[in-house]
């Protein structure tokens, strides 16, 4: 069965909205697109320690998860970019899979498949068939509802020393219990923990 895990900036109150540009999701009247990015270019390290953490961790890797909007943005952004970055290739190879209810949605990029109807069970069937991490990057809707539905088992969350006071959080109403997998503080005080969701 895939292990699926959520990866996000968040900040000190919990906001996962738009952390890469000013104008990546201003719903709801967001004004502080792009609020991760100048914390991330400084510290390099920050940048990455969610995936060499999770490498030095034994991540076991069996493709990517998406709402239809982050793997627009986030996809369409890293393999077209031309600024050396750690990103694309992992991107361009790996499976990536979308959650969509547009039942003719077209994908642009290669290795992409569209998983058409309500999310939570698509993507339980997804979770079935194979092996290794599904990594939901983003997707702030999608993970919530994934969560609610006891679908997401792990969370590697890069915490900012930010408080933003408004913006989508990553966390709704669903109760979680929670265990420390592994952490790190970045030289610049980011700190990048994973954790574990234990089952009742």
């Amino acid at each position: 069965m895939h292990t699926i895990v959520a990866v996000e900036n968040v900040s000190l109150d919990g906001v996962m909205q738009a952390p890469a540009g000013p104008d990546e999701d201003p719903r709801g009247g967001f004004t502080r697109g792009g609020w991760a990015t100048p914390y991330l270019q400084a510290d390099p390290e920050a940048a990455t320690a969610a995936f060499t953490g999770r490498a030095a961790h034994g991540a076991a890797p069996g493709g990517m998860l998406f709402g239809h909007r982050t793997y627009d943005d986030v996809v369409g952004y890293w393999l077209t970019t031309t600024e050396p970055n750690p990103f694309s290739e992992v991107l361009r190879e790996s499976p990536k899979y979308v959650a969509t209810r547009d039942p003719d949605v077209e994908l642009a990029w290669p290795a992409s498949f569209p998983l058409v109807g309500e999310a939570t069970q698509t993507v339980a069937r997804l979770r079935e068939q194979g092996d290794g991490d599904l990594v939901v990057l983003g997707s702030g809707a999608l993970v919530r509802d994934l969560a609610a539905a006891g679908l997401v088992d792990r969370y590697v969350l890069t915490t900012l020393p930010v408080v933003l006071g408004q913006g989508t959080r990553l966390f709704g109403g669903t109760p979680l219990d929670l265990e420390v997998r592994w952490s790190t503080t970045s030289p610049s005080g980011i700190v990048t923990t994973e954790y574990a969701v234990r089952r009742p």
